[in-house]
């Protein structure tokens, strides 16, 4: 196995069919975000979401999606344009994946792909062991789902951040403040075919434990952007007493349920209850300026 990877693998220690799946899907993530920095997609889009916490602020929960917006609404950047790079870039690093357009976003404003490989061909690449390869179906795949927001709402923050593995390479993404407005619009709005998408909570305390302040014009737009326009101004008392109403509708248990796979420590899921979300509510601040 390439150097590299050998170094991508070893944090994960994987011990289980399960470890070893999560494993591939974050380190062919990574060398996907590789390809898109030598395409020059960053120059016009932007990095944001759970897997860009994860990848660049030590998100501690694994993370399936990547997800991208552009920087304006003008700009050209699109998915279907890259994905044969993406595809080869992967193969160097001695990956055997294919790319699958979904949407072209002309409705939704939202481009989405997959990439798709066989589990057990591509877990063979980063070493898995003889033993556990036989414990693998010859038809199960790995897809990882790549969107694009082709209309970014106004006001978010970008930065610069490098990354090291497999080899130095940057990415644009949202600043902090921004990626919290992101999340808490998706915590507060978001419809998942009826379920509570618990990631959302989750990232929601990360943020909260870390004292990161919201971006609340960017908040703000993104309310208005996806159907709420009646929201004159969102200043932070507007936003807890919509968290409070939030937290003392959502079912916990089912939230709680919805993130359990996705964390290496499932402890604090014991805490979760309306009580201690609506705890958490007076400890949020704006960014300077943006308190009312």
């Amino acid at each position: 196995m390439n150097q590299a990877l050998e170094d991508m693998l070893r944090p994960y220690a994987p011990i289980t069919p399960l470890d070893w799946v999560q494993a591939i899907r974050e380190i062919v993530q990574e060398i996907v975000l590789l390809g898109f920095w030598r395409s020059g997609f960053f120059e016009q889009a932007a990095f944001y979401g759970g897997t860009a916490l994860r990848i660049f602020h030590g998100l501690n929960r694994f993370s399936e999606d990547l997800d991208f917006t552009l920087g304006r609404p003008e700009d050209a950047a699109r998915l279907e344009p890259v994905l044969a790079s993406l595809e080869l870039e992967l193969a160097a690093w001695g990956f055997s994946f294919h790319t699958e357009t979904k949407s072209s976003g002309a409705q939704s404003g939202i481009e989405s792909a997959f990439l798709k490989g066989n589990t057990l061909v591509n877990l063979l690449n980063i070493g898995v062991p003889e033993e556990l390869s036989r414990r693998f179906p010859p038809n199960q795949r790995i897809a990882i789902k790549l969107e694009l927001d082709t209309t970014p709402p106004p006001f978010a923050g970008t930065e610069v951040k490098t990354h090291l593995l497999p080899t130095p390479f940057h990415v644009r993404l949202y600043d902090l403040p921004s990626l919290f407005a992101g999340k808490l619009h998706a915590l507060l709005f978001r419809d998942w075919k009826r379920r509570v998408k618990g990631r959302d909570f989750y990232d929601f305390v990360w943020f909260v434990a870390r004292r990161v302040p919201v971006n609340l014009p960017h908040l703000e737009a993104r309310i208005r952007q996806h159907g709420n326009p009646s929201i004159e101004h969102l200043d932070l008392a507007g936003l807890q007493s919509l968290l409070n109403e939030r937290f003392g509708k959502v079912d916990l248990t089912a939230a709680a349920d919805e993130v359990r796979p996705y964390l290496r420590d499932v402890r604090e899921l014991a805490l979760w209850s309306e009580a201690f979300f609506k705890e958490l509510v007076p400890r949020l601040i704006a960014s300077v300026g943006q308190e009312e």
